[in-house]
């Protein structure tokens, strides 16, 4: 079957099924899939100074990044709460990051303005390079990935073709649910801090130097809980449609989160990632636009 798209949100354009895809969850599960990523924006970061220099404005710690180590990394607010979030990888020469459409100029322009009198140079690199999903055992950040020259893009589709198959979004999202991976825009929103979203000593690194937005990680991490948690949710199935992103969770009819990504597992069901607030019991049954949902904590 033909290429299904997405039709619109973040991914427009980008493939979202061919038709099976029960059997595309099962290929990425089993590490035989490949999927076209290139809709994502790419920034190029190149300059002498520019490990060390993203070491002190990240949340990650990158001033040892090896030459094609792929790291999840975010940056904050002055006040904690979470701006960007991207994965980076380097080849020796250039650090790439790599994040989702609609925010590649807003990181270009603060990035720019960060750079004082270091040797670093920042440009979108979002027309010059793509990246795609590589065949092979899922990672903690949803690669491995592979980063790929536009000019070579049709030559690395033809040969991850020729040994694996080619999955689309749906396949993608149910795996990163599955996996308890936060995305910015869906699972996140303007009050949103990393110790409510899972990502404590991943995209966060949790010994190493100061930068914005650190005293408020390191607060809430040493002295108490964030007022929110991040958990996944067990729809009810028999609904043929999905609750819309953004859509509230209630507890016996008391708002108590929204609702990011929706999708439905190969072998789950129907699951979703939500944000809910600390205090509300663990073991209570939700209710999603009227759909039961049982709870999984992640946070």
């Amino acid at each position: 079957m033909s290429a299904v798209l997405v039709e619109d949100g973040v991914d427009k354009g980008a493939i979202w099924h061919f038709g099976e895809p029960v059997k595309e969850g099962r290929a990425l599960e089993a590490g035989t899939a490949w999927a076209d990523l290139s809709h994502l924006d790419i920034i190029a970061v190149s300059g002498e100074d520019r490990l060390k220099w993203l070491h002190d404005l990240t949340t990650q710690f990158l001033s040892d990044l090896e030459a094609g180590t792929w790291r999840a990394g975010m940056i904050l607010d002055p006040q904690g709460h979470i701006e960007y979030q991207f994965n980076v990888v380097d080849d020796g020469k250039t650090t790439w990051l790599v994040l989702d459409p609609g925010y590649r100029d807003g990181l270009v322009t603060y990035l720019t303005k960060m750079k004082f009198m270091l040797r670093v140079d920042v440009r979108d690199a979002s027309g010059e390079f793509a990246v795609l999903r590589a065949p092979g055992a899922a990672t903690d950040i949803g690669g491995p990935f592979a980063l790929v020259p536009r000019t070579e893009i049709d030559y690395m589709r033809a040969g991850f073709d020729a040994v694996a198959t080619q999955v689309g979004t749906w396949a993608l999202d149910a795996q990163r649910v599955a996996a308890g991976r936060p995305r910015i825009g869906f699972e996140t929103d303007h009050k949103s801090i990393p110790n409510e979203i899972g990502v404590l000593n991943t995209a966060v690194h949790m010994n190493k130097g100061c930068y914005r937005g650190q005293e408020t990680v390191a607060k809430i991490f040493n002295l108490g809980n964030p007022p929110r948690r991040l958990v996944m949710l067990h729809l009810d199935g028999s609904e043929v449609g999905f609750p819309a992103k953004g859509t509230k969770v209630e507890n016996d009819g008391v708002v108590v989160g929204f609702i990011g990504t929706v999708a439905r597992h190969h072998e789950l069901g129907t699951i979703a990632l939500a944000i809910v607030k600390r205090n509300t019991p663990t073991d209570a049954t939700l209710s999603v636009d009227g759909i039961p949902a049982s709870q999984q904590v992640i946070v």
